[in-house]
């Protein structure tokens, strides 16, 4: 792992040297609260440790083309109901102006990361930032560290997504990997790709919502389910029948309804498609449970503490499968057919070894973090 070349420091806007600076790289526009979430949480989280850290801003017309062709058509092969599309829309525009909001610095072009700030130090993660199957981010040499004016360059809690460790990682890539001083992955798979990459295993930290408590304080200290209006929140998309059919019937035992937050989900009582990240957060943790197959649905119910049942889908099975196994509570991920127990989990919080486990790793990783951002 090598030192990246800087000429000297510039100042920016403020009169703060470019060399005082963190700039983190990531998928923070994403249409998709979990992206919005991790990147928060990342950012907020570094500057409330007395970081200077700021999302770097990088543009391209073909990703914003194909994150809202994405946002309007998300369940494709099945197509957007017409009334669903304003939405769809709505949603999408909440978590742009969320975005909007975050601390980030100048606009560079995606394909010209020479052309960003000069940095003292660039953390690339979290999400799946070096997914080579990713459909628009996929290959970006910018995530790899290429072209960056930084004098370190680590990564925290970066992913491989869906690629899997079987296949390895060309000598080209590999390659890359080298130019970084720190390195760190949120999930097993990743881990075992870097190492056989490296031939040195990085650190295993966990996803920013987890290290840092941003959407807990968002909400208001884990509000818990509402007497008045008690629900199983349903976060995710194209479910299994057998499982949709299953958490119907732990609801109906339970005698609460379902509420779909983000996606159309029929087998739900209710849709709430355009909710904003706030209200996605707070819809989790005032649920009495949540059903979901997706990653940061598992993240928020552990954050909030609540009882959740989730299945994985091909894209995730990697990520889910070792978010599982990393905190202790692989019983939560049902797979195929067998939803015999997603009763059962619907109706219990994880056990508190649970919770002691991600107190353990919050520490280590926050001593990756000390160590690699120096």
């Amino acid at each position: 792992m090598s030192e990246q070349t800087l000429s000297s420091p510039t100042r920016q806007a403020g009169g703060k040297p470019a060399s005082a600076r963190i700039g983190i790289l990531t998928f923070h526009r994403c249409i998709n609260y979990g992206s919005y979430w991790q990147a928060r949480s990342l950012v907020e989280g570094l500057r409330a440790g007395g970081a200077d850290a700021v999302l770097m801003e990088h543009c391209s017309a073909e990703v914003r083309r194909a994150e809202w062709a994405c946002a309007f058509q998300p369940l494709l092969p099945e197509r957007s109901r017409r009334e669903e599309l304003p939405l769809y829309g709505a949603k999408a525009r909440k978590l742009i102006a969320a975005a909007d909001a975050l601390p980030g610095s100048a606009p560079f072009p995606l394909e010209r990361p020479e052309e960003a700030e000069e940095f003292a130090c660039v953390v690339v993660g979290s999400d799946e930032v070096w997914n080579l199957r990713h459909p628009w981010y996929g290959g970006k040499p910018v995530f790899w560290g290429e072209g960056l004016r930084t004098r370190r360059l680590v990564s925290y809690a970066a992913s491989f997504g869906n690629q899997d460790a079987a296949e390895g990682l060309a000598p080209d890539w590999a390659e890359r990997l080298r130019r970084f001083d720190a390195i760190s992955v949120r999930d097993r798979n990743s881990r075992l790709l870097v190492g056989e990459a490296l031939g040195e295993e990085p650190a295993l930290v966990l996803d920013p919502v987890l290290q840092f408590p941003v959407a807990l304080e968002a909400v208001g200290e884990k509000p818990g389910p509402d007497a008045g209006e008690r629900y199983i929140a349903v976060y995710g998309h194209s479910f299994p029948d057998e499982y949709a059919r299953a958490v119907r019937r732990a609801a109906g035992d339970a005698g609460v309804k379902l509420v779909s937050i983000g996606y159309r989900n029929d087998w739900a009582d209710e849709q709430r498609i355009d909710a904003g990240p706030d209200e996605f957060a707070q819809l989790i943790a005032g649920s009495e449970a949540l059903a979901t197959n997706f990653f940061h649905g598992c993240v928020f119910a552990l954050l909030f503490e609540r009882p959740f049942a989730a299945i994985a889908s091909s894209y995730r099975a990697n990520k889910l499968r070792d978010l599982m196994e990393k905190v202790g509570a692989e019983e939560r991920l049902v797979s195929g057919g067998d939803v015999a127990q997603v009763g059962e989990l619907l109706a219990t919080p994880p056990d508190a070894a649970v919770g002691q486990r991600i107190a353990g790793l919050r520490e280590r990783s926050g001593a990756y973090l000390a160590a690699a951002l120096g």
